[in-house]
C-alpha cells in the first residue's frame, strides 16, 4: 500500500468533527513552497552585508514615518 493510499484510509477513520483540523493542515501542506523573487533576494543579501535600513520600532511607528 502506498503512502497516499494509507493516508486516504486513515482519513476515512477520522471523526467528522475533527476533519476541519485535518483539512486545514492538508491545505497548508498542499501549497508549494514559494521562492522569493529576485528583488526580495537582493534585499535580503543587502541586509546580510550590513546594507539597507534596519527598523526596530513598532509597525505603527514605521508606517507613521513612511507617511511623512
Amino acid at each position: 500500500m502506498s503512502n497516499r493510499e494509507y493516508a486516504k484510509n486513515l482519513i476515512d477513520q477520522i471523526p467528522e468533527n475533527k476533519l476541519l483540523y485535518i483539512i486545514a493542515y492538508l491545505q497548508g501542506a498542499a501549497v508549494p513552497d514559494e521562492t522569493p523573487n529576485a528583488e526580495t533576494l537582493a534585499a535580503f543579501d543587502e541586509l546580510d552585508h550590513d546594507g539597507g535600513i534596519r527598523y526596530s520600532g513598532s509597525t505603527e511607528d514605521l508606517f507613521s514615518e513612511l507617511k511623512e
